[in-house]
């Protein structure tokens, strides 16, 4: 039936006006329905209805096809979807537009979901056309040969187009070369398509350093996929299926030049210089075009320019029938062990899987308890034979492979007794063998799993997990299995199998993982390996590094090198600058490759002196810094000997320098770029008032030094001197390194007082992955942040109650709500700072100094938000539920958004925020919180380890050995749980486990204690001097491991000087920075650790401890100004110190790193909480020296004289500020320990 101008054809199973449709019996453990399509069609969409008259319909259900039948491939979606929704009622139609259309014969419904209170019912309508095929088929001897009229073919344009399916990982698909270097090839290497292109480069014909663009991956399913090369000169688009890689080729040419011929299949000359892929294809090629030419209909009507040796024109399909094992604790295939005619037993099967363990065959033997395991573990293959319930021997074999056994590829396995013998093999390697005590027969054989039944019943048990992955070709003592047979119940049993299909999926590609992060995987999921990468999070999204040196000093940080990143999440990556925070301005230094003096002699206009700069940045990251400054600027110092820099006659520049953007600039100084002048002429001081400049003088010697300050032109990139030709002609000069101050994203602010304002901006492109960050202040109950809509999915962060801030999204997946609930109103007319984020692994909420709440996606998800309107900050496009307050440093992606220019032309919208605390400066510091008063301001440094009216001074101690100190402290897990029930069920929602640790120390002993913390589940984290005065931070989160060790280069730190420490863990990474050590980790173990760590405390310490932070709370000034507290109790003299001072008076270089666990082998992916409730906080130190006390004393009381009167209303607060906390800390909880210095126990 001819569908009107939508498809060629429409097949219809059922006509929704006659009775009936399909349903399965109840007794179908997997029912499905196939259709025989005749002839390969091309598919683009179908459509479902219920059974007609009926309550039955199917609400989910799984695609595939097949070209013959038996072997079958799921379909999926563009983001890797596999279900289809389907129907809500019986009758209704719903319609199914394929993203990629699908060429194949038989298509396969199969059902998930029905109608609870019916049963399943199904009407199916498939849409498409007639598809034209020009196949050939391979036999891996053979191959194609399209040959040349002349002797070599020279092309500047190519396109070449197929369609393959492959029985092998391996093989060549095109190849041809010319004398000159040129070559192309297309080869399957371990299952993924390379494409190896060269231009006139002889270099790399005979070097084996070949770099092949990869695409694709699983290629060998024996499924049809699709490659497109599309050339122009050196530009080239390779496209694998849905998967495009642009990239441009080696070489200095622009044509490809080919001599004589190309070759498809294979390379039918193995010898042939410059040939090295020498395996050729096995398996069929269709509708292959070369430039336009369908090379296979020339083969097929024996046209002369094509040689076809042993290629046929059918394409044989061979029986290679796989079976997929679904789940990694109740999969299992069970089989009677057959006798053999020449006893023992021998079993034969390939595999292919992504998971590192699991148990591919289990047996009970006829001695019990004896049985024979094959699984797979840690990545390779093990044999255990368990003799008894205590004793057992096992062999290994895969250890010395380049790659693993989980590698996604098929790899063949046998088992076999001989005798007193049983003997292993995988692939092509050395047997390994286990000898017996003797002769063996072997019962029910279970492969992939056991049952659920007891293991006394089966002799069968999952040492670790079940199998997760494919199994082919199963055969026992020489005897292939029939499935179909285990299918229909007539042979076997099993359970979680899907027969005829290889579900195997690469969630590795695309590859999610963004800044360079590696992507690896599992059956049901994938990770990413963000080392080295300067980013962490699930798909390596978030910077671990400031975007500014301002946002370092407002995190308490002193003057140093910082590794900065101006884009945050954006795609440029981190740079190291130096970031100068003695001046009331911070200043971002960034240097070049030539800051000494240069003279110039010998120079003209015709051959002038050029010197290109290379700052330590990159020129995208440099734009970035700029753009994000307040302002920048560079000298520019110029000393000169008749050296002129403009032509007296005619005033043509005869030396200039070069902008950021590559334009040429004539002026010397200041910030008007439109006048070729000097810093003398705009001050009126040049030597000589008829010029412009000193140098123009022409004089024996002059200076034209400026500071260029127009940010939009800088940094400077080169320079151009022209005019020391001429007699005692010279220049020197020094182009100084660039210079910025401020953040401009840091106040930008806008001020909503009408309800149905809002600013509105582009839509998000945001598909895969979206961080939000801003503050807001507001007196209102609730309102929309910002919303975000598309046809279904949304994005949007609102206040949803005085106290919650909730995150909700929709990809398609359901609505999911995420929310954080603060012990404290947000409504109070003070900043809170929110990030939201939302990725392909997980969604995440943080607000404020609160536990970060985060969902993990589903693993089978959708992965993309589609979103078609624009994004709205304030309110919604209802103009309902709008935000009343000021939000300010809006940042999404690394990217700011300008909110004061939008609402300076928006009605109800005023740029800027009123209050003390909106402005630019910085009043508070070092985490301090800026609260508006009534007639000004107060500093809440409550969550500050400093203290003083600005929250600058440092808060130090000095103890004694025997002196300690006992904080107590709740987090408020409870009251911040996410009980949203409208989240959807299939993420899943967990606090991530992180602590930001920050403290100095001075001291001149070791081995010492600096920190710990610990639980009463025997978990605890320590950070210790060793006996050679080096750091080492230990970690033990798992009570059934050995901690984790991290230490740096041993240099000690046990000098008498002041040493910062800042480390921050967030699951596995461990960040660390420090005054003087460059961080260089490395792990190790041992069964002393826990006695390193008690020997370490039983020393105590004896120096100085100032400026105590862990996470949002500062135990050390808890204890000074909380002595009466019952969280809080003294052992031994206590005493103020002024060792936090030195800091001040020194200038630190800190240089900053990653450090990252390395893996056990029974490390798992799941982080463990570290704080559980209550944490002791116990300080041991010894006094320092009178002098230093003697200067701390003298400056705290001139303190108290100029200050006395913002000091005491700033301790007043402070004080209330704990006791709020401390009144709330004291519900029950869990109890934790945290010690400073010497280890003792429980208090």
């Amino acid at each position: 039936m001819q569908a009107k101008g939508y498809h060629d054809w429409v097949f219809f199973l059922w006509i929704p006006k006659g009775a009936g449709g399909w349903s399965p019996q109840a007794t179908d453990r997997q029912p499905w329905i196939q259709l025989d399509l005749r002839n390969r069609m091309e598919v683009t969409a179908i459509a479902t209805q219920g059974r007609y008259g009926s309550s039955d319909w199917v609400s989910g259900y799984l695609l595939l096809f097949s070209d013959t039948g038996r072997a079958w491939k799921q379909y999926r979606q563009e983001d890797g979807v596999g279900r289809f929704a389907g129907n809500v009622n019986a009758d209704g139609v719903v319609l199914q537009k394929l993203s990629h259309s699908i060429r194949s014969r038989f298509l396969r419904f199969v059902p998930l979901d029905w109608n609870p209170s019916g049963w399943v019912g199904l009407r199916v309508e498939v849409y498409g056309c007639a598809y034209k095929s020009y196949v050939a088929d391979f036999d891996g001897r053979s191959s194609l040969l399209y040959r040349f009229n002349q002797k070599s073919m020279s092309t500047v344009k190519d396109v070449i187009s197929l369609r393959f399916k492959s029985r092998q990982a391996e093989g060549v698909l095109l190849h041809g070369e010319g004398q000159r270097g040129d070559y192309i090839t297309l080869e399957l290497h371990r299952g993924r398509l390379a494409l190896y292109l060269n231009l006139d480069d002889t270099r790399l014909r005979f070097s084996s350093g070949r770099v092949a663009v990869t695409l694709g991956s699983l290629l060998d399913d024996q499924h049809w996929h699709s490659v497109l090369i599309e050339r122009f000169n050196k530009q080239v688009n390779f496209t694998v299926d849905s998967h495009t890689e642009h990239f441009r080729t080696k070489g200095e040419g622009d044509s490809l030049e080919v001599d004589y011929e190309l070759s498809f299949g294979g390379i039918p000359l193995p010898g042939k210089p410059g040939t090295f892929l020498r395996k050729n294809f096995h398996g069929c090629i269709e509708n292959l075009y070369y430039n336009g030419i369908n090379v296979i209909d020339l083969a097929k009507r024996r046209k002369p320019q094509i040689y076809s040796g042993n290629v046929t024109f059918s394409c044989s399909e061979p029986q290679l029938v796989s079976t997929t094992f679904l789940s990694s604790s109740s999969s299992f295939l069970s089989l009677r062990a057959m006798a053999s005619s020449l006893g023992g037993f021998a079993v034969r099967f390939q595999f292919r899987t992504w998971n590192p363990d699991g148990l591919l065959l289990s047996t009970r033997l006829a001695l019990e308890p004896q049985r024979l395991e094959l699984q797979i573990s840690n990545s390779r293959l093990r044999l255990t034979h368990h003799t008894s319930a205590q004793q057992k021997e096992e062999v290994s074999t895969g250890e010395a492979r380049a790659n693993s056994i989980n590698d996604g590829l098929w790899h063949s396995v046998s088992l076999s007794s001989r005798g007193l013998q049983v003997t292993m093999t995988l692939d092509n390697e050395p047997p390994s063998t286990i000898d017996l005590e003797d002769h063996m027969e072997a019962g029910d054989l279970y492969f992939g799993g056991c049952p659920s039944s007891s293991p006394a019943d089966t002799g069968c048990e999952n040492p670790t997990l079940a199998f997760q992955g494919c199994m082919r070709l199963i055969s026992v003592n020489s005897q292939p299995v029939d499935l179909n047979l285990v299918r229909q119940g007539r042979l076997g049993n099993y359970r979680e199998l899907q027969f005829n299909t290889c579900g195997i999926h690469d969630r590795c590609l695309p590859n999610f993982c963004e800044h360079g992060g590696q992507c690896s995987q599992s059956w049901s999921t994938f990770y990413c390996d963000c080392s080295g990468t300067g980013y962490n999070g699930a798909t390596c999204h978030n910077s671990i590094y400031e975007v500014s040196c301002e946002a370092y000093r407002l995190a308490g940080s002193s003057s140093g090198y910082f590794s900065i990143d101006p884009d945050g999440s954006g795609p440029l990556g981190p740079t190291k600058v130096y970031c100068n925070m003695t001046e009331d301005k911070v200043w971002t230094v960034v240097t070049h490759n030539s800051t000494d003096p240069i003279r110039v002699q010998g120079s003209t206009l015709q051959k002038p002196y050029i010197m290109k700069f290379n700052y330590s940045a990159s020129p995208e990251q440099l734009i970035a810094l700029v753009a994000g400054s307040e302002q920048c600027q560079q000298e520019i110092v110029y000393s000169c000997r008749k050296s002129r820099l403009f032509n007296t006659w005619d005033g043509s520049p005869l030396s200039w320098w070069v902008d950021q953007a590559g334009e040429r600039r004539t002026y010397w100084g200041g910030f008007l770029p439109g006048v070729q002048q000097c810093s003398c002429s705009l001050e009126e001081n040049c030597i000589d008032m008829n010029y412009f400049c000193n140098c123009d003088a022409d004089t024996d010697s002059a200076n034209d030094t400026g500071v260029l300050s127009y940010k939009e032109h800088l940094p400077v990139s080169e320079i151009v001197i022209g005019d020391t030709n001429r007699t005692f002609s010279e220049a020197l000069y020094r182009i100084g390194p660039l210079r910025c101050y401020g953040d401009k994203s840091t106040w930008n602010a806008a001020s909503f007082y009408q309800e149905s304002s809002y600013l509105h901006f582009p839509t998000l492109q945001t598909e895969l992955s979206a961080d939000l960050s801003f503050y807001f202040k507001t007196s209102a109950p609730s309102g929309v942040f910002l919303e975000n809509l598309g046809l279904k999915d949304f994005i949007r962060v609102e206040l949803s109650s005085p106290s919650v801030v909730t995150f909700s999204f929709d990809v398609g997946n359901g609505p999911v709500i995420l929310a954080v609930k603060s012990h404290v109103p947000l409504n109070d007319r003070q900043w809170h700072y929110v990030r939201a984020e939302r990725s392909v692994k997980e969604a995440s909420l943080q607000v404020d100094q609160l536990p970060l709440r985060f969902l993990e996606a589903p693993s089978d998800g959708h992965l993309r938000l589609r979103l078609n309107s624009q994004l709205f900050v304030g309110g919604t496009a209802a103009r309902q539920r709008g935000f009343l307050g000021c939000i300010r440093t809006l940042t999404i992606n690394g990217v700011t958004v300008n909110l004061e220019e939008r609402a300076k032309m928006t009605p109800g919208v005023s740029p800027g925020c009123p209050g003390h605390c909106s402005s630019s400066s910085s009043l508070c510091h070092n985490r301090g919180r800026c609260v508006e008063k009534n007639s000004g301001y107060v500093c809440d440094c409550s969550q500050s380890a400093y203290s003083g009216p600005s929250c600058k001074e440092e808060v130090s101690v000095s103890f004694d050995r025997e002196s300690s100190v006992t904080y107590t402290f709740q987090e408020p897990f409870s009251v911040m749980q996410n009980r949203s029930s409208q989240a959807s069920s299939v993420y899943r929602e967990s606090s991530r486990a992180r602590e930001n640790m920050a403290f100095s120390f001075m001291t001149t002993q070791s081995p010492a204690m600096l920190l710990t913390v610990s639980t009463f589940s025997q978990q605890y984290i320590a950070v210790i001097l060793a006996r050679n005065g080096s750091l080492q931070i230990w970690y033990h989160l798992h009570v059934d491991r050995r901690p984790d060790v991290f230490s740096p280069r041993p240099t000690s730190l046990v000098d008498g000087r002041l040493h910062r420490i800042r480390i921050h863990r967030e699951g596995k990474d461990i960040y660390l920075q420090t005054v003087i050590i460059l961080c260089s980790f490395w792990i190790t173990g041992g069964e002393n650790f826990d006695e390193e760590v008690m020997q370490a405390g039983s020393k105590g310490f004896i120096g100085c401890l100032s400026s105590v932070q862990f996470n949002h709370v500062a135990p050390l000034k808890a204890a000074l100004l909380n002595r009466g507290s019952s969280l809080v109790s003294v052992r031994g003299h206590l005493e103020e110190s002024n060792c936090g001072l030195l800091a001040d008076s020194t200038t630190s270089h800190p240089l900053s790193g990653k450090c990252e666990s390395e893996k056990h082998d029974n490390d798992t992916r799941h982080d463990s909480a570290v704080i559980g409730g209550v944490v002791t906080v116990v300080v041991c130190f010894t006094l320092c020296a009178v002098a230093v006390m003697t200067r701390f004393l003298y400056r705290h009381r001139q303190g108290r004289t100029d200050a006395s009167v913002s000091e005491k209303e700033h301790r007043h607060n402070l004080e209330t500020a704990y006791r709020r906390e401390t009144a709330y800390q004291a519900e029950p909880a869990y109890r934790t320990e945290k010690w400073f210095g010497k280890s003792t126990t429980s208090a």
